[in-house]
């Protein structure tokens, strides 16, 4: 889709949510990103969209500034959806229907024009030569890269704004300066466990403070989680399986939601370390944690639990 159509459904939409719309808002709409709000009596739902260059064969990625399932929920549903050539209406249409019967408001008159046609290229495509044609295929190929390098893009800005980083929790390193390979130091977690108690040992003995995990993103992120393992130090329990991999349902295909953030995902593999009592092993061989091992740990893990399912809590246990 060129510029100009997605430039009317954008002015569309701001036309019919203005920013003092009652129930949502688009406070901010630009080619690449849209900001909007859902506003109920109690609360205002900040919504994000990101449009990649590759729309409308690659859909809107949305996020929601909340961490309440129901509404990643929603915003999943919208796989859903049929692709059409007024995706970003559809999805809005969806939304708001849905984030209406989520906080039992009336639906809103207003979401029905959505449903508007907007003025068709259509007519325009026959002048489209196959050359072009062949382009657009193989921008459509690569789309799955530039949809997780633009989410990937998002989720670090997000982290260098979040107070958890900003306080010191954790650090986020690039690994060769490459978006799809992060090393993840934990440093600071919970103050009561074993685990704050062996870290201060480590920093006198070692020199080292912190818990070192890497995570690999591929080019279908979000719609599969990172492979994320322990580098160091060598841990016993918290669900830390030979090789560094982590035991949680979260960070397997049937666990993991598109809609998860990496800090949300940080953040629970701390606490999921301290509440399965993680120890550092010192004096252990540290070469016993290698991606190898880790990925075939990870697999073994997988294939026991499609056969065995998972035990609750499911989100955090192993």
């Amino acid at each position: 889709m060129s510029g100009s159509a997605l430039k009317q459904e954008l002015k569309l939409l701001e036309s019919i949510f203005h920013q003092k719309h009652e129930r949502f808002r688009i406070v901010s709409g630009s080619l690449d990103e849209i900001s909007c709000q859902f506003v109920t009596q109690e609360q205002v739902l900040v919504i994000h969209c990101n449009i990649t260059e590759s729309y409308p064969s690659v859909p809107p990625i949305w996020f929601v500034e909340s961490d309440d399932p129901n509404l990643a929920a929603v915003l999943e549903r919208l796989v859903d959806l049929k692709k059409g050539s007024t995706l970003l209406l559809q999805h809005l249409k969806r939304i708001i229907s849905d984030l209406c019967k989520l906080y039992n408001l009336p639906q809103h008159p207003d979401v029905e024009m959505l449903d508007q046609p907007l003025p068709t290229e259509q007519s325009t495509r026959d002048d489209v030569t196959s050359e072009e044609e062949d382009e657009e295929m193989a921008e459509g190929a690569v789309s799955g890269s530039v949809q997780a390098t633009d989410r990937l893009m998002k989720e670090l800005r997000d982290i260098y704004r979040s107070e958890s980083f900003k306080a010191g929790n954790y650090a986020v390193e690039l690994v060769n300066d490459s978006l799809y390979d992060w090393n993840v130091k934990i440093l600071k977690v919970d103050q009561d466990s074993a685990l704050h108690n062996d870290l201060q040992i480590l920093k006198e003995k070692e020199g080292v403070d912190f818990i070192l995990l890497n995570f690999s993103f591929k080019d279908n992120f979000p719609f599969d989680p990172p492979f994320v393992r322990v580098v160091s130090p060598v841990l016993s329990g918290g669900y830390v399986l030979g090789g560094g991999a982590i035991c949680m349902e979260l960070l397997t295909k049937q666990g993991w939601s598109s809609a998860y953030s990496i800090e949300s995902v940080i953040m629970q593999i701390s606490a999921t370390l301290v509440k399965g009592k993680a120890r550092i092993q010192f004096g252990a061989n540290k070469s016993q944690y290698s991606l190898t091992r880790a990925q075939q740990s990870y697999k073994s893990l997988v294939q026991i639990h499609e056969k065995n399912g998972w035990y609750t809590p499911p989100k955090e246990d192993g």
